[in-house]
């Protein structure tokens, strides 16, 4: 076996080989495979990789898709209490388990019209998929040009060929990809030459027994479409409907079903995952502090007329407890995303139409201390989404980032001390 590496390499690297000589083997990776992998490694590697299931890579992955105004947050418990406290509305749910095959008689004869459904025909593209199940089923959000076109491009298409063209499809390919390292793209390869080996020696019935015991993790999707909840799991054929809603709340449909799956783990495992894909919050509080700006726009014009001068007996913009409030917007203002034909179209906020009757300009000033006092707590809020989004970015960019390297220096240090054979040495004993 030594000797056929041996030629092997001597095949790929001697530049003075005949013509007649044997073409030399292509290699996967033309670098070190233990470099970490560079962009054009990941490009032109033809499988999926994994990806945790942590909201913050799944945010920058829209993000990067072209989506706007989804945010994906952690589901920490399915009671009814705890779910209440989604931002609403809640466009669909990913759940992530040890995945079993579902009884196939659930699932629909064919997909239905409304229902936007790809397969998953890759290893590791359960990611994309789900959300793109969920995103390409809702009417009122901005998928961007390249999601759109594809929508488009394969409303007709059956699952099966929608999940083919997800596969081949670069733009979803690369963003998914570029949360590849090195080890993940030879693992994921190396684990599918397993899975066709293992396929070709073992019997049919053995090879159900081998999957049941060594399920992989797998993402799917639940998501209200016109009126019915649906499950799309894009390892099943069809979607599956679990019924219609009722009351305008659909998450108690689905909690009966991910609840089965998880009652199948023992006791102390929590071998499962569950995120919500929501109306992003930011757009609310950039929506509600526009109509504020509005408001104290008009507020300020009516004390104006009522009495003019009345600014001089302001020293300063304070709250209720006496506290100076710095920073009050009275216009557009990019830092917090605010421009100017969103104010013009906002709504005032609310009871300021009813106290602009008012020809007390006490009254007035009370209602303009308020709206500041409430502005205030809206720039609180809309800082914390910012920075919720850079945290997103600096997890993805850690996760990113190719560690091998300073791995393998590591341990050729350690090793040059002896210390690994001195920790397995220990280890042995």
């Amino acid at each position: 076996m030594a000797q056929r590496l041996s030629k092997r390499r001597r095949l790929e690297l001697d530049d003075s080989a005949s013509p007649s000589s044997p073409s030399p083997i292509p290699r996967v990776f033309p670098n070190d495979a233990l470099a970490a992998a560079t962009a054009d490694d990941k490009k032109q590697w033809k499988g999926f990789c994994e990806i945790e299931s942590e909201p913050a890579f799944f945010n920058v992955m829209l993000k990067q898709f072209g989506v706007k105004g989804v945010k994906v947050q952690e589901v920490v418990s399915l009671d009814d209490e705890l779910l209440a406290y989604l931002p609403r509305p809640v466009y669909g749910l990913i759940f992530l388990f040890k995945w079993k095959e579902d009884d196939p008689i659930k699932q629909e004869p064919s997909c239905p019209p409304g229902v936007w459904f790809a397969n998953q025909t890759v290893s590791n593209a359960c990611a994309s998929v789900a959300l793109l199940n969920i995103v390409n089923n809702i009417p009122e959000v901005d998928l961007g040009t390249n999601l759109l076109h594809f929508k488009d491009f394969t409303k007709t298409l059956t699952p099966a060929l929608r999940g083919n063209a997800i596969s081949n499809f670069e733009f979803i390919k690369e963003i998914h990809n570029s949360f590849a390292r090195k080890l993940d793209m030879l693992s994921g390869d190396l684990q599918l030459k397993n899975d066709v080996h293992a396929k070709k020696r073992k019997s049919k019935k053995v090879q159900e027994d081998l999957d049941e015991t060594d399920a992989s993790f797998h993402f799917i999707a639940f998501v209200p479409i016109e009126g019915t909840v649906w499950k799309l799991d894009g390892l099943e054929r069809q979607p599956q409907s679990l019924g219609p809603i009722r009351r305008g709340e659909w998450l108690g449909l689905v909690k009966p079903d991910i609840e089965a799956r998880m009652a199948e783990y023992e006791d102390g495992q929590i071998e499962f995952a569950i995120l919500s894909l929501v109306k992003d919050p930011l757009l609310s509080l950039v929506a509600s502090l526009a109509g504020n700006v509005k408001s104290l726009e008009v507020v300020s014009a009516y004390l104006d007329k009522a009495k003019p001068g009345w600014r001089d007996f302001i020293p300063s913009t304070t709250a209720d407890d006496g506290h100076a409030i710095e920073g009050t917007l009275y216009g557009p203002d990019a830092d917090y995303g605010l421009e100017q034909d969103t104010i013009d179209s906002a709504d005032l906020a609310a009871g300021v139409q009813e106290n602009l009757a008012s020809e007390i300009p006490t009254d007035l000033l009370a209602l303009r201390q308020e709206l500041v006092t409430a502005q205030a707590g809206l720039r609180a809020s809309i800082r914390d989404e910012q920075q919720s989004i850079r945290l997103d970015e600096e997890k993805a960019a850690s996760r990113r980032h190719d560690y091998l390297s300073a791995l393998q220096a590591w341990v050729r240090y350690h090793a040059k001390k002896s210390w690994i054979r001195a920790i397995m040495d220990e280890a042995e004993v």
